[in-house]
């Protein structure tokens, strides 16, 4: 017999965050499988999907966060909790979202602080190892990656006046793509329509396989055997796009790497939510998306996806919707999968790769 969850969608609050958990139409599925959902009032409107949409299904709209997280056993959101959030979760909640608690020692804390258990969208692999979850933002990342990267190298936007593509037979812009996995992949094959010139590094040969084979634009390269530093000092956009589930992002890219590149270039870094392959990277946010370091435009935004929040709540939301049913049906804690992707349990983190990543962090 299947138990009632009481599920709440809270608004997003992370700067300029637009997307939501779960759009109206997996809501549905639950309110028929005889849970009750809760979302935060104009939860979904940023994506497209206002409260009627999520009335009319039988979907309860709460007020406010306070009344959402009071009303909800199982949470479901986009974001890693922010200040304001950690202070309505308590022992009795299951948060299920993204967390990349390797690079935030201070969320860590204050999470385990909270008592909740909390599952890591980013940390729950698949029978096949995969990451399920992550794969469909990766994929919008590496995409808005080059997009965004594209535009700050336009003069008006401070960059050194390329156009990635060129023009007719005219010099093509040159990137680089260190890591070649689902976001780093996304971005290649997106550069490579464009018609720019792309080198892309990483350690499995049959990536790199694969990369070759996208046309003469495309260069494909393990790191260990070629001159990463002169291919960055020549790239008018390099994209770090390193991922080691669960644990802080190597800096592969380092400083003098940085300080190399033509004043005007752009550094666009996609693993910024686990700390960020890029020295000389930090955290933005879409409010003020850039800073500039010895003249090489940085663009860090830790919610990339955010910025189409209808096409990435539609793919988020099929993504986790198999995960949430589970969940919700109280069956979850028997299973490899989402017992191996709790990063907070019982007052403590308690994922492997999350608490060896922490050890290193200052208190």
């Amino acid at each position: 017999m299947v138990t009632t969850m009481r599920i709440g969608i809270p608004k997003e609050i992370k700067t300029l965050e637009g997307r939501v958990g779960l759009v109206p139409a997996v809501c549905a599925e639950l309110v028929r499988a005889g849970h009750e959902v809760f979302i935060e009032h104009d939860a979904g409107r940023r994506a497209g999907f206002p409260d009627a949409d999520y009335r009319n299904l039988g979907v309860h709209v709460a007020g406010d966060a306070d009344e959402l997280y009071a009303a909800a056993q199982l949470v479901v959101k986009v974001k890693e909790p922010q200040p304001s959030e950690l202070a309505l979760l308590n022992e009795r909640h299951l948060l299920f979202a993204y967390l990349h608690l390797a690079g935030d020692a201070t969320l860590a804390r204050g999470l385990a602080a909270t008592g909740c258990t909390a599952i890591a969208f980013e940390t729950v692999r698949d029978a096949n190892d995969r990451l399920p979850m992550l794969a469909p933002m990766s994929e919008i990342a590496g995409r808005l990656a080059v997009l965004h990267g594209g535009s700050f190298l336009l003069a008006p936007n401070g960059g050194r006046g390329v156009l990635l593509g060129g023009a007719g037979a005219d010099e093509h812009g040159r990137v680089t793509v260190i890591g070649g996995g689902v976001a780093g992949g996304s971005a290649v094959r997106t550069v490579a329509a464009l018609g720019a010139d792309v080198t892309v590094f990483d350690t499995q040969a049959t990536k790199l396989a694969e990369f070759q084979s996208l046309g003469g634009n495309v260069r494909a390269f393990d790191p260990r055997v070629a001159d990463v530093a002169a291919t960055v000092a020549d790239s008018d956009l390099v994209i770090g796009a390193v991922l080691i589930p669960g644990a802080r992002a190597p800096h592969v890219i380092s400083a003098e790497m940085v300080r190399a590149m033509r004043p005007g270039s752009v550094v666009v870094d996609v693993s910024i939510d686990q700390g960020g392959c890029v020295e000389t990277i930090r955290p933005t946010t879409y409010a003020e998306p850039t800073f500039v370091w010895e003249e090489v435009i940085h663009y860090g935004v830790t919610n990339m996806p955010g910025a189409v929040p209808h096409t990435a709540s539609l793919a988020l939301s099929a993504a986790i919707a198999p995960y949430v049913r589970r969940l919700a049906d109280g069956n979850w804690n028997t299973e490899d999968d989402l017992g191996q992707g709790t990063n907070v349990r019982d007052g403590r983190v308690v994922h492997p790769q999350v608490l060896a990543s922490l050890a290193g962090q200052d208190e």
